[in-house]
């Protein structure tokens, strides 16, 4: 993370200072089964103090391609490895403050191969209804404007 201050020219040719985050990319990934489950995180974020559900996210390494920071994020925060994955939307989730941008995947199938390497980010992963998401995001279960996003764009292309 970098915190800038930029000196930004309005339209009408003013100048003002403008604090700005410049982050690395995040990429997201969760399946969908055959019954339309979702595969989701229920997690902490300490910052909000709050709890939600997520999919499963992490920084892109340096040099590593956003499909596949994916795909390995997937399988480290839930156990469950993607099958053949579709990119879903790309978001921005906060671009009046930061640069960073969220790449979300998702596939229609996934193997369990074990408990997952971080249990610790989440207290439960489970596979979800998706005709449960809209009530979900209305209720406040889905905190993160960028899942809420991708759950909602799932929701539709499967159930829509």
């Amino acid at each position: 993370m970098r915190v800038n201050l930029a000196d930004v020219e309005l339209p009408d040719g003013r100048h003002l200072n403008h604090y700005l985050i410049r982050l690395r990319p995040v990429a997201l990934a969760t399946a969908v089964n055959e019954a339309n489950e979702v595969l989701l995180l229920w997690r902490h974020r300490f910052i909000t103090d709050s709890w939600g559900w997520e999919l499963a996210a992490g920084v892109v390494e340096d040099g590593e391609d956003i499909e596949t920071a994916a795909a390995r994020e997937m399988l480290e925060e839930t156990g469950w490895r993607p099958g053949p994955l579709q990119h879903l939307l790309t978001v921005e989730p906060s671009n009046g403050l930061t640069d960073a941008r969220h790449f979300v995947y998702w596939s229609e199938e996934a193997e369990y191969v074990g408990h997952p390497e971080d249990d610790f980010e989440s207290d439960r992963r489970e596979w979800v209804p998706l005709k449960t998401v809209p009530d979900m995001v209305a209720r406040g279960e889905v905190p993160a404007s960028n899942m809420a996003a991708a759950l909602l764009m799932l929701h539709h292309l499967r159930l829509g």
